[in-house]
């Protein structure tokens, strides 16, 4: 008989006390935060210096850093499927490997194309070694004790930029961007390049072990079954939650966008708006913290609701209620709610269709959810030109939110597992 992973825990179970899998836990909250550092919140340091060395605008360079994501949401589900059959030992490793050296090759670019074919293939290298293929070992490795890993994962990656924006300035500042970028490329290959290839490990079953350290009868007797990108396309309750992420995707990303000149435009001054951009960010942390407690009292299903419908409490007051109280409202339920929403998003991929296909799920979902972040920060500000103004923008992305709360809702309704369970 086929099991979903919730349904795996449930019975008498003997914990091993030192399990390997925390290990794991361990490296994988190291080599994120120095891949998003790295990678993701250190590109924006080195616009000012690069661009003045290579004679390029902001245009110019923020087209590469888009290309790359782009390409890393293109290729996730091949990158998934991979993950799911050879493991993400192999796929992390490569990409950490991937990775430094296309850092080192960015420190030696001359040219616009030289850029543009460096973070070509940085977009692959981030679909490696970001958030999804870490989930997916931990999908493997933990059942019960799932959130808790994926907690510290987040937590501790939800650090890099804190760290990596200062370290990163304080290394162009003295040394130069290419001298800063080669000193990166170096960290970046000795804390994931050595972790990934050390200590990763497929499955609890290699090393004799059973996820979360347990023995449970169930687990053992139970058959692995994958499913196909097709199968999967077909299946309702795959499409909602794309639906559902996609659609908080387009609302987090039109935000990012434009929160900045929104709140310019209503008068606030530089630095305050530069402080609540800066909240959403450090508000995800506490809202992390607070999931694993919040999944202890309330079904994985209704807290996913809850958390899409606090991204829409906080829409509605950032439209609605006017002057500082409303800002900082907004940016603490939007920040936690953000915080929150990537860890129902594992929790519920891993849920819904085992760790046996959690490669391949979560990679399509990424892969739609890069469209609708492609699109967003382009439609949010085509309707502020016409309707020169952000009401209107702020309409539809409550028309968005409200719509991905109908969408996850339904997917938490129609959970019964289709594909089976590892």
């Amino acid at each position: 008989m086929l099991l979903s992973d919730s349904e795996a825990t449930r019975g008498s179970v003997t914990r091993s006390p030192s399990f390997y899998g925390w290990t794991i836990v361990r490296a994988l909250a190291l080599t994120t935060t120095v891949s998003y550092g790295v990678l993701y919140y250190s590109y924006a340091v080195f616009l000012p210096a690069m661009e003045h060395d290579l004679d390029l605008n902001r245009a110019q360079t923020s087209g590469a850093f888009s290309l790359a994501l782009l390409v890393a949401g293109l290729v996730a589900p091949l990158v998934g499927r991979t993950v799911d059959r050879r493991g993400a030992r192999i796929v992390m490793t490569f990409g950490a490997i991937l990775a430094t050296l296309l850092v080192l090759a960015w420190s030696r670019v001359t040219t616009l194309p030289d850029l543009y074919a460096t973070w070509l293939l940085m977009g692959v290298a981030m679909a490696c070694v970001f958030y999804d293929p870490a989930f997916a070992v931990v999908a493997r490795w933990f059942r019960r004790d799932r959130p808790k890993a994926l907690l510290i994962i987040t937590l501790v990656a939800g650090l890099a930029s804190t760290i990596f924006v200062p370290l990163t300035t304080a290394l162009v500042t003295e040394l130069g961007w290419r001298a800063a970028l080669f000193a990166l490329a170096g960290l970046l290959g000795v804390t994931t390049v050595l972790p990934h290839g050390l200590l990763l490990r497929r499955d609890p079953a290699d090393l004799g072990l059973m996820p979360d350290g347990t023995g449970s009868v169930q687990a053992v007797s139970r058959q692995p079954s994958r499913t196909s990108l097709r199968d999967l396309t077909r299946n309702s309750n795959f499409r909602l939650l794309a639906l559902a992420f996609s659609l908080a995707q387009f609302t987090a990303v039109a935000l990012a966008a434009h929160l900045v000149p929104l709140l310019l435009e209503r008068g606030y001054t530089p630095s305050f708006v530069g402080l609540a951009a800066g909240g959403v960010g450090l508000a995800a942390l506490p809202g992390r913290a607070l999931f694993a407690p919040f999944l202890t009292r309330w079904s994985l299903g209704f807290l996913a609701t809850a958390v899409f419908t606090l991204r829409g409490t906080a829409l509605l007051i950032l439209l609605a209620v006017p002057g500082v109280i409303g800002v900082w409202a907004f940016v603490l339920l939007f920040g936690m709610a953000n915080g929150m929403t990537t860890l129902v998003r594992a929790s519920m991929v891993a849920d819904h269709f085992g760790s046996e296909n959690f490669g391949l799920v979560a990679g399509s979902l990424s892969f739609i959810s890069s469209l609708a972040q492609a699109a967003a920060p382009f439609a949010v500000g085509a309707l502020h030109g016409a309707a020169s103004g952000y009401t209107s923008s702020l309409w539809l992305l409550l028309v968005v939110g409200a719509a991905s709360v109908v969408a996850v809702m339904n997917a938490a309704r129609s959970a019964k597992v289709t594909f089976a369970a590892t």
